[in-house]
């Protein structure tokens, strides 16, 4: 059985974008007869805000869309994601990373620059020459410290990987354009990659539907379903919605909202006319 998702993080309302990723994600269940579930990321308890998870589901609502089951919290699944964080730990291909993100850009340009991958300069790997003992010491003080995956020693013991995409086809990964992934911090006990892919298993999601601003982070989750042996589920990465200005649709630049939207006299099926262009 077919079985999407719809993943908002409650920083802030819901614009266009956010109404194609969910129509889309819904269609594709209804289409075959599926579930269409709803995932609350509220990880980054920093920038979440209960009345803009409130506005999620106001704006859903109004648009029409319905949900299988109860919303999923990743602020409530800490135990699964700690269960697969020791599993990593224990396979020996984490470790801690001691350095500010201010130090790791002083290392970055005192080496004259360093490779960049999908998200920026990839990490150096600085930490991942500490002995064992030492980043054991250096934990026990209590230095606040970062958990790592060395994705070029996963990736050789992992072999060859790869994944379907329902426009791309089969797809080669390769993880290790990001460098060395960040899966837990203090303030984050489950970092972005390990908490989407644990939970998308733990849901029994079949197919993931998003943006394809997050198609080459595929290869990174492959990698960590790997290691954890948890089932690898088809993609299905589609256009993002642009502005006036032909740059994506995203909160921080203050995008028009759904609520908005509907304050200005547009109706629910204008905007889902919209998402189906």
């Amino acid at each position: 059985m077919i079985r999407t998702r719809f993943a908002p993080s409650p920083t802030g309302r819901l614009h266009l974008g956010h109404a194609f990723a969910a129509w889309f994600a819904r269609d594709a269940a209804l289409r075959a007869g599926g579930e269409f579930l709803l995932r609350i990321e509220d990880l980054d308890q920093t920038r979440s805000r209960i009345e803009y998870e409130e506005g999620i589901f106001e704006d859903l609502k109004w648009l029409g869309f319905e949900w299988t089951g109860p919303v999923i919290r990743q602020s409530k699944r800490s135990d699964a994601h700690r269960e697969a964080l020791a599993k990593l730990i224990a396979s020996g291909l984490v470790y801690p990373c001691f350095c500010t993100r201010k130090e790791i850009l002083a290392e970055i340009a005192a080496a004259g620059g360093a490779p960049h991958g999908p998200n920026g300069p990839i990490y150096p790997g600085t930490c991942r020459l500490i002995t064992r003992d030492d980043a054991k010491a250096r934990m026990s003080a209590g230095e606040d410290h970062a958990l790592r995956l060395n994705v070029e020693e996963a990736t050789r013991e992992v072999g060859a990987m790869r994944w379907e995409d329902v426009e791309a086809g089969l797809i080669v990964a390769d993880p290790k354009c990001f460098g060395d992934i960040v899966l837990a911090r203090k303030d984050a006990p489950a970092a972005y990659h390990l908490a989407v892919t644990v939970d998308d298993a733990d849901a029994g999601v079949t197919l993931v539907t998003r943006g394809n601003d997050l198609f080459l982070a595929t290869d990174v989750q492959i990698l960590l379903q790997k290691l954890l042996e948890l089932p690898q589920p088809i993609y299905h990465h589609h256009k993002l919605m642009l502005g006036p200005d032909g740059r994506r649709l995203a909160k921080r630049d203050q995008s028009e909202t759904i609520k908005a939207l509907r304050e200005e006299g547009v109706s629910p099926e204008e905007v889902l006319n919209r998402c189906r262009i």
